[in-house]
């Protein structure tokens, strides 16, 4: 077997499960100040921290289904993820067909409580929680941490067995991209040049810019990648009219899909429903897309800043936090499902130009990991 990532399948008969053994182990951690919660669904500050802690798509995961958490003084420090049977990566599926399988993970805890055992006791937690719930083995997978380490881990601790390697992007698959951009275009750059180094799944054919002036303009030429420059002269051509002739040059390139990274242009509904869309947005969305409000890592609530003017908005404000997400793009505006996501904190008395760096880079890995998320679950 050959790939970059495992499968691997417990028996959940296995003694280290028994709710007395994990029980009794709770109450320890207990005494020291450490407490372990069960959720069904995880709390909405959870997530945010996961995404803070641990990035990737951990969060993603972690909201598909049980949880169990662990606090101490300092706040959360550890979780476990387990029934997530809302997958649709392609490695996943086939095992979620099986109603005796259950899903194990993702599973986290911060630096120094590795080597507490805190790590194995969330890990007995949520496999007795599997059992609970009927099932006699639990799946799970490296693909979110992508290492050998967290599969020889599950092997030791859960007497798991590897029962398939996979590639979690092939090397012969790569999807027609084009791409729509309005700016300076450091995230078009950055996805370019992880495009040609090949650890993103795309072949870029064509930049679509609708100002000539701007910056990303000469990026692609610097890349060797087409670029369009679609202007829309307000004065002699309506709206509709130029939707209409954005939606023809963007279908001649025959994208299989279109990423919006920095577009400040709304798109019309016949346009998001012609191409699979997707966006970087500048803001820490909530995974309801009906929310008008997120829960930040550190518990507070903010308004959700959708819109073209989100981080000014956020200063505006006064809150604590910004992010960046990335999202499949629909109908209403910020409001599609997300792919991935990073809180950013903001600092006192920090430059404009030095949180747009932060955020910059911050949209460059949100951006990375979301379009990765993306191919992995396309069939």
């Amino acid at each position: 077997m050959t790939g970059d990532a495992v499968n691997l399948i417990a028996h959940l008969g296995d003694p280290r499960f028994d709710p007395v053994d994990v029980h009794h182990a709770i109450e320890a951690l207990d005494r020291n100040g450490i407490t372990i919660t069960r959720e069904h669904h995880a709390p909405d500050a959870l997530l945010a921290w996961i995404d803070e802690a641990f990035g990737g798509v951990m969060s993603f995961e972690a909201s598909r289904g049980g949880v169990l958490y662990a606090r101490d003084a300092s706040g959360y420090v550890g979780f476990a993820a387990y029934d997530s049977r809302m997958f649709d990566y392609r490695w996943v599926a086939p095992y979620a067909k099986h109603d005796d399988l259950g899903i194990f993970g993702p599973i986290g805890v911060i630096d120094r409580m590795r080597g507490t055992g805190l790590a194995p006791l969330l890990l007995r937690g949520a496999m007795h929680g599997l059992r609970e719930r009927g099932y006699r083995r639990a799946f799970t997978s490296t693909s979110s941490v992508g290492s050998e380490a967290y599969a020889r881990w599950f092997e030791r601790e859960a007497g798991g067995r590897v029962v398939e390697r996979f590639e979690r992007l092939p090397k012969e698959r790569r999807f027609r991209t084009t791409i729509l951009a309005s700016g300076n275009g450091s995230n078009f750059a950055a996805v370019a040049e992880a495009a040609a180094a090949g650890s993103l799944p795309l072949q870029i054919t064509t930049l679509v810019a609708n100002r000539a002036s701007a910056p990303v303009v000469e990026r692609a030429r610097v890349a060797g990648i087409a670029s369009h420059v679609v202007l829309w002269d307000r004065t002699s051509e309506s709206r509709a009219e130029f939707d209409a002739r954005l939606l023809v040059d963007v279908a001649e390139t025959e994208p299989e899909v279109v990423l919006l990274l920095g577009w400040m242009h709304i798109l019309p509904e016949a346009f998001v429903t012609a191409f699979r869309c997707l966006n970087i947005h500048p803001a820490f969305l909530p995974y309801d897309p009906t929310a008008e409000i997120v829960t930040m890592p550190d518990g507070t609530t903010i308004p959700a800043f959708r819109g073209a003017h989100a981080v000014d908005d956020a200063l505006a404000a006064g809150v604590g936090w910004i992010g960046a997400s990335f999202h499949r793009v629909g109908v209403e505006v910020d409001r599609g499902s997300l792919l991935a996501r990073l809180p950013l904190k903001l600092e006192a008395g920090e430059s404009r130009a030095a949180l747009d760096a932060r955020l910059h880079a911050l949209e460059r890995r949100v951006v990375a990991t979301g379009i990765a998320r993306w191919s992995w679950e396309q069939k």
